[in-house]
């Protein structure tokens, strides 16, 4: 995945307007997340992390590669694909702050040209959808743990503390609860689909690092306390703010039922990546020179980090019109229609 340079910083920052959520139609679907929702903002980094060569893209319009890190559309091309005239404003691998001063920047511009009451309008009916936290825990795994899971998630409170400037020693979740409100909150936003993160560990890249090709216990574990926390801080946000409204998506439990019953979900390859090299394809990622598997829809994994198409398919639809213990308190089909 696309190397992040802080602690919850974000790749990707897209906005796709007049969208259908579901039935309802919103404003605005404003995504900021890393490259499991990129369109091509990455082929604008200066980095070696590239999916704009083949076989990217090999199941997209055309068969041409598009910076997309997966063999056709992805989660944010599910959630836009509803609106045909739809825009992406495409930033850099950039922190949290950067992007939201770029959503800032968007808001300041909105009010010179619509006036104040309609951008606020505008914000609150939209929906913001927020995915960050799977590279963090790829970077953690990487360190070798050198601190507990508990730790590293704790340590996100620091990071966001810096970023917010916060002097008192507050928990996770009450500062990005201040993050929030403070930043996406006050400028109008009223709706939040937050993506949980997924059971990293059984990605091909970790899967590889065991000889019987297991998952990654540390990396889940980390996942799903890290989703824990934002499930409580989403609770808080609301307890304190009633005009907001939120939608969680838990990724691990809904893919880790995907990958330990795959066959009700018409996959027959749980463990390896579709393109790649190596063991379980995923030593080097997907290269024009890499073998990738004729039939993309029975691999859960694209490449070594990322799912194929039909895999950000299901989840989507999950994210749409799941219920508990998927997506709670209500999925992205009511927050639209409220």
């Amino acid at each position: 995945m696309v190397k992040l340079i802080l602690l919850l910083s974000l790749c990707t920052l897209g906005a796709t307007n007049g969208a259908t959520a579901g039935n309802a139609t919103v404003p605005a679907i404003y995504i900021l997340g890393d490259s499991l929702v990129d369109v091509g903002n990455n082929n604008h980094l200066l980095t070696t992390i590239k999916a704009d060569f083949p076989h990217n893209g090999v199941d997209f319009a055309g068969g041409k590669p598009t910076g997309r890190f997966c063999n056709g559309r992805n989660a944010a091309d599910f959630i836009g694909m509803s609106s045909p005239n739809g825009e992406n404003f495409q930033g850099e691998c950039l922190s949290l702050n950067k992007q939201i001063e770029y959503l800032s920047t968007a808001y300041a511009a909105m009010v010179e040209q619509i006036g104040d009451r309609q951008t606020q309008e505008h914000l609150a009916k939209s929906i913001f959808t927020i995915i960050i936290g799977s590279n963090d825990i790829f970077d953690y795994v990487k360190s070798n743990g050198e601190a507990t899971p508990q730790q590293f998630v704790g340590s996100l409170t620091s990071t966001l503390q810096g970023q917010l400037k916060v002097q008192t020693q507050v928990s996770f979740g009450t500062v990005f609860l201040l993050f929030l409100h403070q930043r996406i909150y006050n400028i109008g936003a009223r709706k939040f689909s937050f993506i949980g993160t997924g059971p990293v560990g059984c990605c091909p890249a970790l899967r590889s690092q065991s000889k019987t090709g297991e998952c990654k216990e540390v990396a889940n574990l980390v996942s799903h306390l890290y989703n824990e926390e934002i499930i409580f801080l989403l609770h808080e946000m609301k307890s304190q703010f009633s005009d907001m409204n939120y939608s969680f998506f838990n990724t691990y439990i809904a893919l880790l039922e995907i990958i330990q019953m795959p066959f009700n979900h018409g996959f027959t390859e749980v463990k390896a990546a579709c393109c790649g090299i190596g063991d379980l394809n995923a030593k080097v990622a997907c290269t024009p020179f890499s073998h990738y598997c004729s039939n993309r829809t029975s691999h859960i994994f694209w490449d070594y980090y990322h799912p194929t198409e039909a895999t950000a398919g299901i989840l989507t639809a999950e994210i749409f019109d799941g219920s508990a213990p998927h997506v709670y308190p209500i999925n992205m089909r009511q927050l639209g229609a409220l």
